[in-house]
């Protein structure tokens, strides 16, 4: 995990972020990481319009994400930000039946780019995202990650994360909301 840093997604930042994005072919299909916000009118047209709301996110604040660069080349990232912000949970109506109070912040959404898996960068995007989040105030912080202990688990699938790195961050299990997939806290 050497010589891996952070940076928050800004309009600074967003030409290497893009860069990323382009060069994996938009994100799971084009989807620019946009698939956790409110719908827009871009939501499953096309990669080109949901590029152009999620720049318009980054320049007006809707949109946040911990960057990470090795060396001068963005990797990957982790995508946070409110409920307000970040909607669009997978698992919502097992989330919502068993729903207390919704959190200050949700981390959503983690992407790690081709010849960057397996050095760390998920690892180093949650605990940016979590200095990001103390540096705007923090507060009570969760995660929707997959429990992977034991079972072999396509990289596809783990956009919201694996369960270990939220545990060695100091997350707590709260509850089940899928076979594998948890609901975890922490207060930063």
């Amino acid at each position: 995990m050497t010589g891996l840093t952070t940076k928050a997604l800004t309009e600074e930042t967003w030409p290497a972020f893009a860069a990323l994005v382009e060069a994996n072919n938009g994100v799971w299909g084009g989807c620019w990481c946009m698939g956790f916000h409110p719908k827009g009118p871009g939501w499953g047209k096309s990669a080109d319009l949901n590029r152009q709301e999620k720049l318009e996110r980054v320049q007006n604040g809707t949109a946040h994400a911990a960057l990470v660069f090795e060396d001068d080349k963005c990797a990957g990232w982790c995508q946070f930000g409110s409920p307000a912000e970040l909607p669009r949970i997978k698992n919502k109506k097992a989330y919502e039946k068993e729903l207390v109070a919704l959190p200050d912040w949700r981390i959503t959404c983690f992407f790690v780019g081709k010849g960057h898996r397996g050095k760390g960068v998920s690892a180093a995007g949650l605990r940016g995202a979590l200095d990001l989040i103390a540096q705007a105030g923090g507060g009570l912080v969760e995660g929707y990650p997959e429990d992977t202990e034991g079972r072999k688990v396509s990289g596809s699938f783990l956009f919201n994360g694996a369960l270990s790195p939220f545990e060695r961050e100091g997350f707590e299990k709260v509850r089940l909301i899928g076979k594998h997939k948890w609901v975890v806290q922490k207060l930063v």
